[in-house]
């Protein structure tokens, strides 16, 4: 007898996955210029000169016992001030290591965090479109996930659903901004909004609602635009990041868990996603990789990239007729399919066109199609005409 939850999440791959193995596929068979392939996020541009070097450096001047060697469970100390001067010099904070938790990747940190606050009943809140691996986490540490409807004029919050979901059993509200799949970064109004209610809501149930800030996304932003730091308007906020995109280094799973000294028992907080961190077998995260990325901390890839992208596409669809709200960060961007049934536009965009972009149905906003634009700028001028011909299919 097996795990039958998990032979299924083993044996079905996301639509994702899917959709790049496929691409892959047909590269091999009509070649790379004839396979306009949109559906993975995996950074395009590569990591800032400081990563390579520094990982040479290290190579080259440390112990190597020590240098690929265990770390403390929760992550090299010098690691982790240095990371938190790096958060401290950019949103006017006061953390110390004490306050970090080095994980694997933000996948890593959202697991450990969902696992340490969960107890059996609870509930977390997540906004559509949403990232469809949050389900997997939340069930995956005995909690539910309660979904509220995207808000498709803005992607800003449905204040009016969050109110009517939210009840005793809310354990945690999970945010992404900026936000994949749709690129929307909440305004700061929006973010008041929200943890004014929390406050309000916590203390009515008699017990923090915590506020887990999914922020892989959080420096690539576009044309100035502002990311609200959550900590500072919600003390019950814990943060988990990850360096895949904006250092562009995802295969390297690097990332951490923010727990405020402000946090109501922060220390039992900490504690909790230490406790989850050891249960889910995560020793401690890469040691030549946590020191590369301390270094690197105040650094990113060239971002610049995906702002010309999502120019070039923006423009372009919405001169086609396709709906576009125009991202504020990510590289990704979410237009609205030209029929209801965005599975069969999908469709019809890889099987006639050779057409690779993502149905909104799998993150929880039908009617949608995901463009995931972290590609070479060369794909997106060439995929314009493919996309103009795919509109003209329905006319």
């Amino acid at each position: 007898m097996l795990n039958e939850r998990m032979v299924s999440l083993g044996t079905q791959r996301s639509v994702i996955r899917e959709l790049f193995e496929y691409g892959k596929q047909k590269i091999a068979e009509i070649g790379e210029e004839n396979v306009y392939d949109f559906s993975l996020g995996n950074p395009s541009v590569p990591s800032p000169a400081c990563v390579n070097e520094t990982a040479v450096r290290l190579i080259n001047e440390m112990d190597p016992v020590v240098l690929h060697g265990y770390t403390s469970a929760q992550g090299d100390a010098g690691v982790r001030q240095m990371i938190a001067d790096s958060i401290n010099a950019r949103f006017d904070t006061s953390f110390g290591p004490d306050n970090l938790y080095m994980t694997v990747g933000a996948a890593a940190a959202l697991c450990c965090c969902l696992n340490g606050l969960s107890c059996p009943g609870d509930e977390f809140i997540v906004f559509a479109p949403y990232f469809p691996e949050y389900k997997v986490f939340i069930e995956g540490a005995g909690a539910s996930m309660k979904l509220i409807p995207a808000d498709i004029e803005n992607f800003q919050i449905d204040f009016d659903a969050f109110k009517q979901a939210i009840n005793e059993h809310t354990k945690g509200v999970l945010v992404n901004s900026p936000n994949n799949p749709c690129g929307a970064v909440y305004s700061e109004e929006t973010v008041k909004k929200l943890t004014a209610i929390l406050e309000e809501k916590s203390a009515e149930y008699n017990h923090p609602i915590y506020l887990i800030a999914d922020e892989p996304y959080r420096e690539i932003v576009f044309e100035g635009t502002f990311v609200p730091y959550l900590p500072k308007y919600y003390k019950n906020t814990l943060v988990c990041y990850s360096w895949s995109k904006s250092l562009s280094l995802p295969g390297e799973r690097m990332g951490y868990i923010v727990v405020p000294d402000e946090m109501d028992e922060h220390e039992l907080v900490y504690a909790a996603i230490a406790g989850a961190g050891r249960s889910l077998g995560y020793v401690n995260a890469p040691g030549l990789f946590q020191r590369v990325c301390a270094a690197c901390a105040s650094e990113t890839a060239d971002i610049s990239v995906y702002e010309t992208n999502k120019n070039l596409l923006v423009s372009g669809l919405r001169d086609m007729g396709y709906h576009v709200v125009e991202p504020g960060g990510t590289f990704y961007m979410f237009p609205r399919t030209l029929i209801p049934d965005d599975v069969a536009f999908c469709e019809r965009a890889k099987t006639d066109f050779n057409l690779l972009i993502v149905p909104g149905v799998g993150f929880g906003c039908p009617g949608h199609a995901r463009i995931s634009y972290c590609v070479p700028t060369e794909r997106v001028k060439r995929s314009l005409d493919v996309f103009e011909k795919l509109a003209k299919s329905y006319q």
